[in-house]
Parts: structure tokens; sequence; C-alpha cells
């Protein structure tokens, strides 16, 4: 009655590679328009981008002096929620500022 089964071997080793690349990065911009006040660039520095007020004050005369500035650097997500947020207040408070992101 009782039957021998053959053996069945399973290979339990299993290798597999994964390729894991870091996500990519996006720097977040400002960009110069002759309507929005310093002081409001600086509020959405310290607000949106957790700046010092010295490093906020840092970005907004880069930004004054050379048309743009870097406000951090982010993978796309948090990159993209960042110029929203700018744009947002911005637009609450009447002014033009624009944000954008490119890829660094």
């Amino acid at each position: 009655m009782s039957e021998k089964l053959p053996q069945e071997r399973h290979d339990t080793t299993t290798f597999v590679e994964d390729e894991v690349q870091e996500p990519r990065r996006y720097k977040v911009l400002l960009h110069n328009d002759d309507y929005t006040t310093m002081e409001f660039v600086v509020k959405v520095l310290k607000e949106v981008f957790h700046k010092t007020e010295a490093e906020a004050t840092r970005i907004m005369l880069n930004v004054h002096n050379s048309g743009k500035g870097v406000c951090g650097v982010y993978t796309v997500e948090v990159a993209e929620t960042k110029v929203t947020m700018v744009h947002n207040l911005a637009r609450q408070a009447g002014y033009p500022l624009r944000s954008s992101m490119e890829e660094v």
C-alpha cells in the first residue's frame, strides 16, 4: 500500500539582481520679477523651504541680482509640491512670483 513517490528536488537558491538607482533630483528655482517684494520672497523661503532668515535673505538677493536662485534640490514629487506651494502663496498674496524646477 505504501508506495514511494520519487523525490522532487526544488532549487531554493535564487539569485535576484535588482539594479537600484537613485531617484532623479530636481532644483527648485525662484525667478525675479518687478512686483514681488523682497520681504515676501524671504517669507516664502522660510515657510515653504524651511530656510533660516540668513539663508532666505541670501537666496532672495541671489534671485534679485541674478534673475533666479536655487531654493533646494528634491525628488520630483517634492519639487512639484514646492513649486505648487510657491505659486499658491504668491497668488493668494497677489504677487506674480514664479517658481520652476529643473533636473540636476
